[in-house]
């Protein structure tokens, strides 16, 4: 379809003042060029102030009287600081609590001919989020929350870093020039069509959010830009939208595996739809995150509910194992025998399905480390090559992934044996072939892909065969395998797709979230403190093999003297304690006297625990290998 073109300015206007951030650009001479309405409404401010050529010391010095910065001492000098700052033109990133409560983040970048474009988010729910993740997920380990905060923020940093050197390559001569550049700053995609479904804005950050897609989309048809497979998906939204409904949804991009946000609203001039504003953005990180709390909270749910019956049903098993036991003792005709012998049997393989019941539903901590996936396939070769009967072969082929990556490397070699079992099964005596596939899907996912030469699942195992107990196995099976593979999977954040192959084999899909490892903490001098020497002896050698030089303590006492020793980079220290204080409270006291080196925690309490749950710092669950020693420091501590 031939392109459109349009005089977009005031289109370009209304579009900023459709953004939910607050944004704003001063000149060299500290006056307000442009503003959007998010600016005025964020801030309270009157319209003197939102008018172009409006002073930026006014403005400071309105917001310390209304007491946006708190209680300011020296009003004067508090404004004549900033302006000094603003004078600086320096890029700049910030969080910071308003004194109404809300949290913001301050984004600021300077332009080429002076002055600078000032980007304000409210980001009050994202550390709510953060929170309510924090207190109620007890599967989720702290360190892999932290992990995402960290890894949040350095994203919106480094977004402000590519906004900053994208502004430096470009020449900001017009107004419109510096509004559309200050749209390229937002870590999403916003764009406007008129009714005929053509782009009269847009900024160039669709292809990020939907790899592939292009960047330039003015005058292009909606179909063109966003693709068949996402135009199918947002079509419906878009004739909502034009008979004058808003609405905000999320789809799976297919092409990349992405999990998008979208929102549309209608644009109405003087009541007509003359068109429709578009906001999406890439939620991947958040729907991994969503995934594995609903899977906690799944979780929760499943072990209030199998516990008691599962003491009571032990109870019974138990029971019936000593009737058995005193009638294996009488004298039994050989088919009373039989009988005898097929029900103690029966109990037993009752007592290993409540463990496995228990496996699925009770607690399971998370352990996150640098993995090197080649590694992790030879040692899976090694296991299950010899479960393997004759006639059935394994092919393994690995695309790419020569990084490490952190993962959960116990957890996935257990759910991949499964699945290499299940297909073992099903390919049954006549023999065939398992292949295990292993490729990255657009730095988003890794996918590990199980498929077989048996003959694939029939229309009930498709639709049911991710549920517990369900089993084609007959007496033979106890219809957890596949279930503990998907409670694995959706545990990390990841997700399992079955289906079955063109040649008429099974598929099972297991996409994991892939996250590269950091590298391993530099060098440091290690105040650890623990009163176990055996525990105390152990970690010891493991920091010492990482580089680390280290320094012990049994008790907070003996700490105490040591942490004003000179060139001490980190403490680590046990929760409990000999003595009256815990780990966590001799750091709160540190921490409180200015403490300005990181420290963290370790322990073997579990995360329900008041001592651990309230922790100030990260902490590490016990027993820990050094590799995931290494993955924790490398997470918490800045290099």
């Amino acid at each position: 379809m031939p392109r459109k073109s349009y005089d977009t300015p005031a289109l370009t206007q209304a579009g900023l003042n459709l953004i939910q951030q607050a944004l704003s650009i001063y000149d060299s001479d500290l006056k307000l060029a442009v503003s959007n309405r998010k600016f005025a409404e964020m801030f309270t401010l009157p319209a003197r102030l939102t008018t172009p050529g409006a002073d930026f010391a006014e403005t400071i010095r309105f917001l310390v009287d209304r007491g946006e910065y708190g209680e300011v001492l020296d009003p004067d000098g508090f404004v004549q600081s900033r302006v000094e700052q603003a004078l600086a033109f320096e890029p700049h990133y910030v969080e910071r609590t308003r004194a109404n409560g809300r949290m913001i983040s301050i984004e600021g970048s300077p332009l080429p001919q002076g002055g600078w474009v000032t980007v304000y988010t409210d980001i009050t729910q994202v550390k709510r989020q953060e929170t309510l993740l924090r207190a109620r997920s007890e599967e989720l380990s702290d360190q892999v929350l932290t992990h995402s905060e960290e890894l949040a923020q350095t994203n919106r940093a480094l977004a402000a870093a590519n906004a900053q050197l994208e502004e430096t390559k470009r020449q900001l001569t017009e107004m419109e020039s510096r509004t559309r550049l200050t749209a390229e700053m937002m870590p999403a995609h916003i764009a406007r069509i008129d009714t005929d479904q053509y782009y009269t804005f847009s900024n160039r950050r669709l292809g990020s959010v939907m790899p592939g897609r292009p960047s330039n989309l003015l005058g292009l048809h909606a179909s063109e830009a966003l693709g068949e497979e996402a135009y199918g998906r947002i079509a419906p939204y878009f004739q909502r939208a034009f008979a004058g409904e808003p609405s905000v949804f999320e789809f799976t991009h297919e092409g990349s595996g992405r999990r998008i946000r979208v929102a549309l609203t209608p644009d109405l001039d003087e009541g007509e739809i003359t068109g429709v504003y578009i906001l999406s953005m890439d939620v991947t990180e958040e729907a991994q995150a969503r995934a594995a709390l609903n899977q906690t909270r799944k979780r929760e749910l499943a072990a209030q509910m199998t516990n008691g019956m599962a003491h009571d049903f032990s109870n019974l098993l138990t029971i019936i194992l000593g009737l058995q036991s005193r009638l294996s003792g009488m004298e039994l005709t050989g088919d009373a025998r039989e009988l005898v012998d097929a029900t103690h049997a029966a109990v037993r393989r009752g007592g290993t399905l409540l463990d496995r019941i228990a496996s699925i539903s009770g607690h399971r901590e998370m352990r996150f480390e640098a993995t090197d996936i080649p590694e992790l396939l030879r040692g899976l070769e090694a296991l299950a090559g010899p479960t393997l009967p004759e006639g059935i072969a394994l092919d393994i082929t690995l695309e790419g992934l020569d990084e490490p990556v952190l993962m959960d490397a116990g957890s996935v070699q257990d759910a991949l044996l499964n699945l290499i079992i299940n297909a073992t099964h099903a390919i049954g005596s006549a023999g065939g072939t398992i292949w295990l596939t292993v490729r990255a899907i657009r730095e988003t996912w890794i996918e590990f892909r199980v498929t077989d030469t048996g003959p694939g699942f029939s229309p009930e195992a498709l639709e049911h065969a991710l549920d517990p107990f369900f089993t084609t196995k007959g007496g033979d099976g106890s219809g957890l395998g596949l279930a503990m593979v998907y409670d694995q999977a959706k545990l990390a954040g990841g997700q399992v797709k079955i289906m079955n192959g063109d040649c008429g084999g099974a598929v099972v899909s297991m996409r994991l979230p892939l996250r590269a490892a950091q590298a391993p903490m530099a060098p440091r001098l290690v105040l650890l403190v623990e009163d176990n020497p055996d525990i105390r002896e152990a970690v010891r050698e493991m920091l010492i093999v990482m580089g680390h030089q280290v320094v012990e303590a049994a008790s907070t006492e003996e700490a105490e003297a040591l942490v004003g020793l000179d060139g001490l980079g980190l403490i680590l220290s046990d929760i409990v304690l000999e003595g009256d204080e815990t780990g966590p409270d001799f750091l709160r006291r540190q921490l409180d006297a200015g403490l300005s080196i990181p420290a963290l925690l370790m322990t073997s309490l579990p995360p329900d625990d008041t001592r651990r749950a309230t922790a100030p710092v990260p902490v590490l669950p016990k027993p820990f290998t050094q590799a995931e020693l290494c993955a924790f420091l490398s997470q918490e501590v800045s290099p």
